[in-house]
């Protein structure tokens, strides 16, 4: 998206539209982005965000390749002095690609995701000041999500809740291990960042995605393939790939705190037999890593598994023979 600037605009860029018009969606998205997007946000999510324990991000690196983050504190590390500013009182996770990215002037997407309730909430804007106190930002779009997909799960912070720069075991890599594509075949849950520049404007977006454990078909030691199943019809992800192929993938161990990052190109499938297969798929995203990377228990929470989305009932998984 671009900045809603003005009240009763839908802030799509060419690439959103795009992806809009293809899915037969675009008179629909308009008038939902008209009603629900804003250029700051309202009370219940300022009150939203400073009750989590954990905020998700996207971000661009100095190569131009998008990364998806994790930031966790205590509840009310996340604050918003006002409705245009909001405050992140804590540093990058040891081993985060954030942490060699974050700086002044630098475009943010954020994701809020409370995954025992399936809330989620969504702010993008700018970076405008980093210190030792944390992160400060400019929001200049903000907007719900629904609650389609979320398992739910329940957060108990670890001792390393206030040191998120604990050094941890890290491995860097071009090609996924065999732990790696067992961990990626199983999840239930990524986090994907990608953005858009045109000129002087630009802005990066993260989102959820969730289904069936092994909704993600790991082709190869370099290959996704990644469901996209109905959803709010913004296209935000999708939009933005089609200007920019970037992507970055955030992959979660909920039981160990295993962080597992990805960034590299993008293929979207838009129909045929490949998309068909997928019971509840309405196209597909083939990713293909660039570099990645995998922090063994880097994330502070540990987390009890409540129960699947039921709107998974309506989708499938990968045939055997795909796997």
């Amino acid at each position: 998206m671009v900045d809603n600037e003005s009240p009763g605009t839908a802030p799509f860029h060419a690439g959103e539209r795009e992806a809009q018009l293809r899915a037969g969606v675009r008179e629909r998205a308009e008038q939902a982005g008209r009603r629900a997007i804003r250029d700051h946000m309202p009370e219940q999510h300022r009150t939203f965000f400073a009750q989590l324990p954990m905020l998700l991000a996207g971000t661009v690196d100095s190569d131009g390749q998008p990364w998806a983050s994790v930031l966790t504190g205590r509840p009310g590390f996340v604050s918003t002095p006002d409705a245009c500013t909001l405050r992140i009182a804590t540093q990058p996770l040891f081993g985060d690609p954030l942490g060699c990215s974050l700086r002044p002037g630098i475009d943010i997407g954020l994701l809020g995701i409370e995954l025992h309730t399936r809330r989620r909430n969504r702010a993008n804007g700018k970076v405008v000041a980093v210190d030792d106190a944390g992160i400060e930002i400019r929001i200049t779009e903000s907007f719900g999500n629904c609650p389609q997909y979320i398992q739910t799960r329940t957060a108990d912070l670890t001792a390393d809740i206030d040191h998120p720069d604990t050094a941890r075991p890290l491995s860097q890599f071009d090609s996924l291990d065999c732990a790696t594509r067992e961990l990626i075949a199983t999840a239930d849950t990524l986090f994907i960042a990608s953005s858009f520049r045109d000129g002087t404007a630009g802005s990066v977006d993260v989102s959820h995605r969730g289904g069936k454990p092994g909704f993600v078909r790991v082709d190869d030691e370099r290959t996704l393939v990644v469901p996209d199943f109905a959803g709010n019809s913004y296209f935000n992800t999708y939009g933005n790939l089609l200007i920019n192929p970037r992507a970055g993938l955030l992959f979660v161990d909920f039981d160990d705190g295993d962080l597992v990052y990805l960034t590299g190109t993008t293929e979207i499938v838009w129909d045929g037999e490949e998309v068909r297969r997928f019971a509840g798929a309405q196209r597909l995203l083939r990713f293909r890593l660039t570099e990645g990377r995998r922090v063994v228990g880097a994330l502070p929470l540990r987390w009890t598994f409540g129960d699947y989305s039921p709107v998974l009932a309506r989708t499938g998984s990968w045939p055997t023979a795909a796997s």
